[in-house]
C-alpha cells in the first residue's frame, strides 16, 4: 500500500549554486523510489523552508512548501523541476493507493490545513472520517479533496493553533481517530521537526548521523542507515536532526527497541536483471540457503532458539491452524502436508481474512502460524489479535524484522530472503515453505514423532534445495520461449495433486497478477467432477506431475489427468521430473526438474511457472513488477 518517507536533518545553508530542493527532498524522493514496489497512483511531498524575505502560506519566517501530482513518480519529479522548492531541515513525500477518492491530483498527498501552515500524509483508513468531517463542515472548515486523510490535517492545524505544538496535537488528535493509519505531520512553527504516529498500519525509525528517518518499512531509508527503533502500537514518535522521542498516545515516554537491518541498499536493485521479478526469481536459492541458515548444533540437532516459546506449549499443541493471504497460503497449503505427515497433528489453513468471521474453534492447545512476507497484512494482524483473544498461541514466520505480525505475537520465526521488491512474490514464497518446514521437523523432533537422524535427513535434503532450484533457473530458456508464444492465450488451466495442487494454485495466481489473465489451477483429481468441461482445442494446460516414487499411485493419475485433457485438444505442458519417461505420450512439452523428495518438489516445481509468468506479462508489454491495481503490502482491510 502507500509509501511513506519522513527526513529531520541538519538547517541547511542556501548557496546559489545549491540544487533546488537541496538534500532533505533528495532523500524523500529516493525513498519514494524504492517504495514504488508497494503499489501507488499517486505521489507528492512537503518540504518546510526558511521563508527568505517573503512571507509563507501563514506568514513567519518558514513556508511550507507541497507539490503533488497523480499518476507515478516521474509526473511529480517533472512538476518539481518545473517549479523547484528550496532546500529545507524537514521534509515528508507519499505514495497513495486510492481508497477515498480516486487517483487526482486534489486526492494525492500530503494535505494541508485550512490556515496552510500544516502539511500531513497518511496510510491506511480513517474509519470515523465521515463523523468528524461533517463536524468540522459545520464548523465551516472548507474541504479541497474527497480524502478522508484531510480531515487529519484540518484537526492537527486547529490543535496547533489553539496553543499545542506539534507532538502534543498528534497526541490528541489522534486519541480520536478511529481504524488504522500510519501519519506524518510538519508544520511551519516547527522547521526541523517531522511528527509521526501509527495504529494498526507499519512505521519505523531510521538513526542516522546527523539526520533521522522515518518510512513505511526500512526501503525508505536502507541508502542512509541500517541503524533502526521498531514503534509499537499507539505510538507517536518526533524526530529532530538529532534527537527522536517516542511515546504513547497517553503522552507517557517510551523505550522503542533497536534492530540492524540485514540487507543493505544494492540488495533492493536490479542488479543488470530487467524486472526486480527476474532478480528475485534468480535468488531463491540464496533465499532459501539462508532461511536454512544456522538452525541446527554442532551435532546436527535442529535448533530454534529464535522462537522463545515454551517447548511445553509446543509439545501440548493438538491443532495447528496457517493463516495467510494469497501466496502466503498456499504456502501454508503445502507445508500442511508436511507438518501432518511429520508431527501427526492436524493442520487447517485459512484465509485470514476469513478466519475471525467464522467463529473458529480456538482452545490454549491450539497454534496459529501466520505467515507473511511485510509482515503487515492486516488481514493477518487482526486474525492474530483475535486468536490471542480466545487463548491461542502465535507464531509469526515473516521476513521483515520490525513489523507489526512478529511483535504481535507469541513468537516469531524469521525468513532471510532479503528485500522482495516486485509485487508478485516469489522467493518469499520458497523461504516461507522452507520456514514451515523447519517449524514442522522442530515439532517433530521436540514430540518425538521422528528420530533424531530422520529430522537430520530431511534436514540434509532442505540443505540440497538451493542446488536444485539453480538447476531449474539454468534450464529456463525453454519456459521463456513458451511464454512468448502462448502470450496471447485467454486462458490457462493449472492441475495438480498432493503438494502439487498448491503449486497449481501459485502458478495460476502468478499468471493472473502479472499477465491479467484467466487462469485456474484445479486438483487434477477434480477434473471430472466439472473443470473438464473447460478444456478446448488449444487450451493450454500446466499439469505438475508428481514423482514415480510418491505414495498412492499419484504418479499415474495425473499423467491419466494429463492424456484425458489432450485427447480433447489442449496443449498440455507437463512439469515432470529428470528420467520420468512416462510423461512422455501426455505431454506437448516436458519440463524437467532434479528428482527430489516428494515433501521438496514444491520449491522446484513452482520456478518454471514464475518465470512463466513473468515471461508472459513482459512479451504483452505489461509492467511486470508492478502489476495494476495491486499493492505490495495490504495494510487495510
Amino acid at each position: 500500500m502507500c509509501g511513506i518517507v519522513g527526513y529531520a536533518g541538519p538547517r541547511p545553508t542556501v548557496r546559489p549554486s545549491d540544487p533546488a530542493g537541496g538534500e532533505a527532498l533528495a532523500v524523500v524522493l529516493e525513498g519514494l523510489r524504492r517504495l514504488e514496489y508497494r503499489g501507488y497512483d499517486s505521489a507528492g511531498v512537503a518540504v518546510v523552508a526558511e521563508a527568505d524575505g517573503h512571507d509563507g502560506p501563514g506568514g513567519g519566517a518558514h513556508a511550507l512548501h507541497v507539490t503533488k501530482r497523480a499518476g507515478r513518480l516521474a509526473r511529480l519529479v517533472e512538476a518539481l523541476e518545473a517549479e523547484p522548492v528550496p532546500d529545507a531541515a524537514a521534509a515528508i513525500g507519499h505514495t497513495r493507493w486510492a481508497t477515498h477518492g480516486g487517483p487526482t491530483d486534489a486526492n494525492a498527498h500530503p494535505h494541508t490545513s485550512a490556515d496552510g501552515r500544516l502539511a500531513v500524509i497518511h496510510n491506511g483508513i480513517i474509519e470515523n472520517y465521515a463523523a468528524l468531517k461533517a463536524e468540522l463542515l459545520e464548523q465551516g472548515v472548507p474541504f479541497t479533496s474527497q480524502t478522508d486523510t484531510e480531515v487529519v490535517a484540518h484537526l492537527l492545524g486547529r490543535a496547533v493553533a489553539a496553543g499545542a505544538d506539534l507532538t502534543t496535537a498528534m497526541r490528541e488528535v489522534c486519541r480520536d481517530l478511529e481504524g488504522a493509519f500510519t501519519l506524518l505531520a510538519v508544520h511551519v512553527d516547527a522547521p526541523g521537526t517531522v511528527v509521526g504516529a501509527r495504529r494498526n498500519s507499519p512505521l519505523v525509525v531510521g538513526l542516522g548521523d546527523g539526520a533521522n528517518y522515518l518510512g513505511s518499512d526500512v526501503a525508505a531509508f536502507i541508502g542512509r542507515t541500517r541503524d533502526a527503533l521498531e514503534l509499537g502500537q499507539d505510538q507517536v514518535v518526533t524526530i529532530t536532526a538529532t534527537s527522536v522521542e517516542v511515546t504513547g498516545f497517553d503522552g507517557a515516554p517510551v523505550t522503542p527497541r533497536a534492530f540492524t537491518v540485514d540487507w543493505d541498499a544494492a540488495a533492493a536493485e536490479k542488479g543488470g536483471y530487467q524486472w526486480y521479478m527476474d532478480k528475485e526469481i534468480h535468488e531463491q536459492p540464496k533465499a532459501v540457503a539462508d532461511t536454512l541458515l544456522g538452525r541446527t548444533d554442532a551435532s546436527g540437532a535442529l535448533v530454534l532458539d529464535e522462537l522463545r516459546m515454551d517447548t511445553a506449549v509446543l509439545r501440548r499443541t493438538d491443532k495447528i491452524i496457517v493463516i495467510a493471504c494469497g501466496t502466503a497460503a498456499y504456502a501454508g497449503h503445502v507445508a500442511k502436508y508436511a507438518i501432518e505427515h511429520w508431527c501427526r497433528i492436524p493442520v487447517e489453513v485459512e484465509l485470514a481474512h476469513e478466519f475471525r468471521y467464522r467463529d473458529p474453534v480456538l482452545t490454549e492447545r491450539t497454534l496459529v502460524v501466520a505467515i507473511s512476507q511485510s509482515g503487515e497484512t492486516m488481514d493477518v494482524v487482526m486474525a492474530i489479535r483475535h486468536a490471542r483473544e480466545q487463548g491461542a498461541k502465535v507464531l509469526a514466520i515473516c521476513n521483515t524484522q520490525g513489523a507489526t505480525i512478529p511483535r504481535e505475537s507469541d513468537a516469531a520465526l524469521y525468513t532471510h530472503a532479503g528485500p522482495e521488491v516486485a509485487v508478485a512474490s516469489t522467493k518469499a514464497f520458497l523461504a516461507q515453505i522452507t520456514a514451515c518446514y523447519l517449524l514442522g521437523l522442530y515439532l517433530a523432533q521436540l514430540r518425538g514423532n521422528m528420530f533424531a537422524d530422520e529430522v537430520r535427513t530431511v534436514l540434509g535434503q532442505l540443505h540440497g534445495m538451493p542446488d536444485a532450484v539453480q538447476t531449474v533457473l539454468d534450464r529456463s530458456e525453454e519456459v521463456r520461449k513458451l511464454a512468448h508464444e502462448l502470450a496471447d492465450s485467454k486462458s490457462v488451466l493449472f492441475l495438480g495433486r498432493h503438494v502439487g495442487f498448491p503449486v497449481a494454485l501459485e502458478g495460476a495466481l502468478k499468471l493472473k497478477e502479472l499477465a491479467y489473465l484467466h487462469a485456474e489451477g484445479f486438483a487434477a483429481g477434480e477434473l471430472k467432477h466439472g473443470p473438464i468441461a473447460l478444456v478446448e482445442e488449444g487450451q493450454p494446460v500446466f499439469v505438475i506431475v508428481p514423482s514415480p516414487d510418491s505414495r498412492d499411485s499419484l504418479h499415474a493419475k495425473v499423467v491419466s489427468n494429463a492424456q484425458e485433457v489432450r485427447a480433447r485438444g489442449a496443449r498440455t505442458i507437463v512439469i515432470a521430473e529428470d528420467g520420468d519417461d512416462a510423461v512422455l505420450g501426455s505431454a506437448d512439452l516436458v519440463v524437467r526438474v532434479p528428482r527430489v523428495p516428494t515433501l521438496m518438489a514444491p520449491l522446484v516445481t513452482v520456478v518454471p511457472l514464475q518465470v512463466f509468468a513473468m515471461e508472459v506479462a513482459s512479451a504483452k508489454g505489461l509492467d511486470v513488477d508492478q502489476p495494476r491495481n495491486l499493492a505490495k503490502s495490504v495494510t487495510v482491510e
